[in-house]
């Protein structure tokens, strides 16, 4: 006798930037892919996501698998009620905190890190690393000159995985379509030992 126990695929497919309530504060759809992808998230995780923007990672992660949890940390009250209203539109439940690292303080411990904004405030980086777990992992997006420096001296430091991705959409021009560049991201992924 065998006994088949069926698991129907629960993956959810990602969902596109204009789902999401936005500023431009946004880590956009194929670049998300690449985060999440990254992150890993697994059934029953939490995440922070620091300088959360829309919230659109946290979201994600919450999306990713049964039980997944994120808080965001997001400076800028606007972009906190984004996250509120995205998180509400998408059935999934991120708690909204302020400002990182201030904000860590009695926060649920995390299993994974995205850093998407705020890379180049002095303690951030040290704060975030402080409060990952053995085996947990940090994942940090950076599109400007100055934090993608943090990110090479980081991985000078802790060592991890350092990418670059160039995404390119194409666009009218004319009559026919050219392709326009996306900002070149730079991420950078490690686990605590």
């Amino acid at each position: 006798m065998v006994a088949v126990h069926y698991l129907p695929d629960e993956r959810m497919a990602q969902l596109p930037d204009e789902a999401f309530v936005h500023d431009g504060q946004i880590t956009k759809h194929a670049i998300r892919a690449v985060t999440m992808a990254a992150l890993a998230p697994a059934p029953g995780q939490r995440l922070w996501d620091v300088g959360a923007g829309s919230g659109s990672i946290s979201v994600e992660w919450c999306r990713g698998g049964p039980g997944c949890t994120a808080v965001a940390f997001e400076r800028d009250e606007r972009r906190r009620t984004n996250i509120v209203a995205n998180a509400a539109a998408h059935g999934v439940n991120v708690e909204t905190r302020g400002a990182a690292p201030s904000g860590f303080g009695g926060a649920p411990a995390p299993s994974a890190i995205f850093i998407g904004g705020g890379l180049t405030h002095p303690d951030l980086l040290d704060a975030c690393l402080k409060h990952l777990p053995v085996g947990g992992r940090l994942v940090a997006n950076a599109v400007t000159v100055e934090s993608e420096s943090v990110l090479a001296q980081s991985r000078s430091r802790y060592g991890g995985d350092l990418r670059r991705f160039q995404h390119y959409q194409a666009e009218p021009l004319g009559g026919f379509s050219g392709w326009r560049p996306q900002h070149p991201v730079t991420q950078w992924l490690v686990v605590k030992r």
